[in-house]
């Protein structure tokens, strides 16, 4: 080792299906949308950097320290980055910083517009959802129902206090009757002008003993100190208000995050932890669109995401999603606002009602005989049930439903009264009908019987997340805040595409990395190969050159 030797260095490149060409090979093909023009001059281009974090992540490297030395170490992130070295903090900034959003969101829209040019993926579109734990503490939780409840509390607290200064030797004008909580700033402020009169009257009467100035000013203190710890307390329990939204819940240490069940439940006494709800589109595998969710359900997450990717131009025709999507306000939203799409969601008990118990339950309205032209049912009773009036309600999240309500007939053609029709109470009998949640019921199921797009599914679109946290070990983010986890997340998910197409029989285009080309990549057939030497240096050409 420590003999002379003459070193000649030689020019390394990783092999050509490697995911770090594909990285380069994207990487290039971005347009950097806000260039450095002024200021101080960049040390690091941030598309280096994210080929760096590309393939540091498609290793499984999440650490910033870690990546730093990834980039010393390992020869191909030296060849992405031709021997740049960044320190961890720059690094770690790059990773949450706005610069990097924009870059990977164009990187995908590069992407699928590279597969959709290819012919390697189709028209539908593969939905589901997985929660990643946050950063944040386990036990850091506030929860919305508590924070209500212990703010009431508070006020009938300060309504006491309120009541007991009447009857107290502290002469301060009160209106109990129209006292509001928001007040308390102005009563606090009549106790310390209070207290500074009592003051002066004690040092003017300091020789008289007891003096009854110094006892009210003590009762003015104690009733100040109660109101003031009030007053902290409705400001807390405000704030918190505040920060939870429409939120059940949210962390101490990352107010972004939402207490959420995961399948990861060692204790296995369905304990809450602070969580996102990761939202992707799949197709063939690759992911297309992604969106990060503090919603812990998935049925309210489906309409801002289609949303998203109706914005992106990378929805298709044929949307596929589980039976945890299928709600009446979905099937709405897509025949309303993307009619060129077909939803290929079945509904939560769609495979319930093909079962023997539940055709065979006498409770179930679809059991029923109806005649459509009088407009009543007919239960397995023999009781008749006739329209009697339009309906509707709303939900929590002011969704409006409309029923149609069926009365059952109370006496038979004897004027008797059939005890069939009446409740264990004598009440008579209501049924309650929603027409529109039939039809999209009926129409989901005609579109699956129709397709054989939902049974690619499971393969498509769950493997991605068995990749994501069994192979990349992405179980947890490492930033807070809901901004930048979805820019950690975007890079983790773009690493697995580039690994999709190393694992995939592919190989590039004619043109070499130093020449200005665009992100293109070919499918192979059985290919003849040749070697030619040109420029110094052998180079593999298929016939097709």
């Amino acid at each position: 080792m420590n003999q002379l030797s003459l070193n000649i260095p030689t020019a390394y490149e990783p092999e050509l299906n490697h995911p770090a060409r594909y990285i380069n090979r994207l990487v290039e093909s971005l347009a950097l949308r806000r260039p450095n023009i002024m200021g101080r001059p960049r040390e690091y281009d941030p598309r280096m950097l994210l080929k760096l974090v590309l393939l540091a992540y498609s290793y499984g490297i999440i650490s910033s320290r870690k990546i730093e030395r990834f980039a010393r170490e390992n020869i191909i992130a030296m060849w992405l980055t031709q021997e740049q070295r960044p320190t961890y903090r720059t690094i770690a900034r790059f990773i949450v910083s706005q610069e990097l959003e924009d870059m990977i969101q164009s990187s995908f829209k590069e992407f699928y517009d590279y597969l959709k040019a290819q012919g390697m993926i189709d028209e539908a579109s593969f939905i589901d959802g997985t929660k990643i734990l946050a950063n944040a503490n386990k036990f850091s939780f506030v929860w919305k129902k508590r924070t209500i409840k212990y703010r009431e509390l508070n006020v009938e607290k300060a309504q006491k206090l309120i009541r007991e200064i009447k009857q107290a030797e502290v002469k301060i004008d009160v209106d109990e009757d129209s006292f509001d909580i928001d007040q308390l700033d102005t009563i606090i402020a009549l106790l310390e002008q209070r207290i500074e009169e009592l003051n002066q009257r004690v040092a003017e009467t300091a020789k008289v003993s007891p003096n009854p100035a110094k006892q009210e000013r003590r009762h003015a203190k104690k009733y100040l100190h109660a109101l003031d710890h009030c007053r902290q307390k409705h400001l807390e329990y405000q704030a918190q208000s505040q920060i939870a939204g429409q939120r059940n819940s949210y962390s101490k240490t990352d107010h972004d995050a939402t207490f959420m069940r995961l399948k990861e439940d060692p204790m296995r006494n369905g304990q809450t932890k602070p969580a996102y709800n990761l939202q992707i589109m799949t197709s063939s595998q690759y992911v297309l669109g992604y969106e990060l969710m503090q919603n812990p359900t998935d049925t309210r997450t489906l309409i801002p995401f289609l949303s998203h990717l109706a914005q992106n131009e990378v929805l298709g025709r044929e949307i596929v999603a589980d039976a945890g999507y299928g709600s009446e306000r979905n099937y709405k939203y897509i025949e309303d606002e993307l009619s060129d799409c077909t939803a290929l969601i079945p509904y939560s008990t769609m495979i319930k009602e093909n079962s023997r118990k539940w055709r065979s339950d006498d409770r179930k309205v679809m059991n029923w005989e109806y005649h459509e032209a009088d407009d009543f049912y007919v239960n397995p009773q023999g009781v008749r049930f006739n329209f009697k009036r339009y309906a509707y309600r709303n939900d929590k999240y002011k969704f409006r439903r409309d029923f149609k309500v069926y009365q059952a007939e109370k006496y038979d053609e004897n004027h008797q009264i059939i005890s069939q029709a009446l409740t264990p109470h004598g009440n008579t009998k209501y049924l309650m009908v929603n027409p529109q949640w039939e039809y999209f019921k009926s129409k989901a199921r005609e579109s699956l019987s129709n397709s054989n797009t939902y049974s690619r599914r499971k393969y498509d679109v769950e493997t991605v997340f068995g990749n994501l946290k069994a192979y990349l070990g992405f179980k947890r983010f490492t930033v807070r805040g809901l901004k930048k986890a979805k820019r950690q997340i975007g890079i983790a998910l773009m690493a697995l595409n580039m690994k999709k197409m190393a694992g995939r029989p592919l190989i590039f285009s004619k043109y070499s990395d130093n020449q200005k080309a665009p992100f293109r990549i070919f499918v192979t057939t059985p290919i003849i190969f040749k070697l030619v030497f040109c420029k110094g240096r052998f180079n593999l050409v298929s016939r097709w050159d």
